[in-house]
């Protein structure tokens, strides 16, 4: 069903997959949509037990293309170093493809934002609760259960 690496060597092992998306700070999602175009959109984010997690408003673009085809993807870029002398670049990144859904259920939205705020303010605790029970109401979170992810790299870093 997904496409195969045609460069092999250059596939990232699970272990610095999961690095990458731990160490990461922002992504770009794909969804489906309006008009049959596909609409990417850089945004913050938590890898935690396998799975993505964003937040947003509760309505927009993003939202209209999950709930017109649940089916995503998500990219994150590691390394992007341009090599002017050897007319290349040295890369690192990631891309998943899975279903996105939007949580409803209370628990689940509070568990998802600690996880989320967490990894953006981890010293604050009284902080980030405050802005948690603030902002909860009026905001949406947002599943990936992964399907399938691979990681990539230049060659020069193999």
């Amino acid at each position: 069903m997904f496409r195969e690496m045609r460069r092999k060597k250059q596939n990232l092992s699970n272990d610095k997959i999961t690095d990458i998306l731990h160490r990461g700070t922002s992504g770009v999602l794909a969804v489906f949509g309006d008009d049959g175009y596909p609409y990417a959109v850089p945004l913050s984010y938590v890898y935690h037990d396998s799975k993505i997690y964003f937040h947003c408003a509760k309505t927009g673009h993003k939202l209209d293309g999950i709930k017109r085809n649940n089916k995503v993807s998500f990219c994150v870029i590691d390394q992007d170093q341009v090599v002017p002398e050897k007319y290349t670049t040295y890369f690192r990144s990631v891309i998943l493809f899975g279903k996105a859904r939007i949580l409803e259920d209370k628990m689940e939205k509070r568990e998802a934002i600690e996880i989320l705020a967490k990894k953006y303010s981890p010293d604050d605790l009284q902080g980030r609760q405050k802005e948690i029970d603030k902002g909860l109401p009026a905001v949406c979170l947002v599943e990936i259960q992964i399907d399938h992810i691979s990681g990539k790299e230049a060659i020069e870093l193999v």
